[in-house]
């Protein structure tokens, strides 16, 4: 897509890293260009709050499976859909390994967490139906019927006591809403 971005859009940004040490991490955001309506700053919050309530579960001891039903019920209290398609991962060493993170309720995930697990939380959060496609450049995303959609991750450590977000922004160890950091 060669369109300039305008005032009004919202766009997401996912930045996947590799450090000297051999580890990826894996996080995005999505950002409020200008004068964004009422519907497009909706699906770009209830998708960080999809997120944020989705984190506040991770411990030892919480069932893979049980994020999505979480994710599901943030998103459809907003009348938005979950899309089904893609998941949070494990990361490390390899960039996509187990556990599968799906984001939808009522999902088969198999596995609990436990302290020293590393995945993703990614939640992909639309305003219409969760059905997508995908462009002919086998990269891009859309959604089936046309309408918006918005997403945030992070890559978490499962500690003693919840989890750590390891691509935290610096000074922000526990995600809040803050429209003034997703406004462009």
């Amino acid at each position: 897509d060669y369109r300039e971005i305008q005032d009004g859009d919202i766009v997401n940004i996912d930045v996947t890293t590799y450090s000297r040490g051999g580890y990826h991490g894996d996080l995005n955001e999505t950002f409020c260009v200008g004068n964004v309506d009422a519907d497009g700053r909706r699906v770009v919050q209830t998708a960080f709050e999809c997120l944020q309530s989705a984190l506040a579960m991770v411990k030892p001891g919480t069932l893979y499976r049980d994020l999505g039903s979480t994710i599901h019920r943030v998103a459809q209290a907003n009348k938005c859909s979950v899309v089904r398609t893609y998941c949070g991962h494990g990361i490390g060493s390899l960039f996509h390994t187990a556990p599968n993170v799906p984001h939808y309720h009522k999902n088969k995930a198999k596995g609990v967490m436990k302290e020293g697990h590393v995945f993703t939380v990614e939640p992909m959060i639309n305003l219409g139906h969760y059905d997508d496609t995908t462009w002919g450049d086998n990269w891009t995303a859309v959604t089936r019927d046309g309408k918006r959609s918005a997403q945030f991750e992070h890559t978490v450590l499962v500690t003693k006591d919840g989890c750590e977000i390891l691509t935290a922004r610096e000074n922000e160890p526990v995600m809040k809403w803050d429209p003034d950091l997703i406004q462009r």
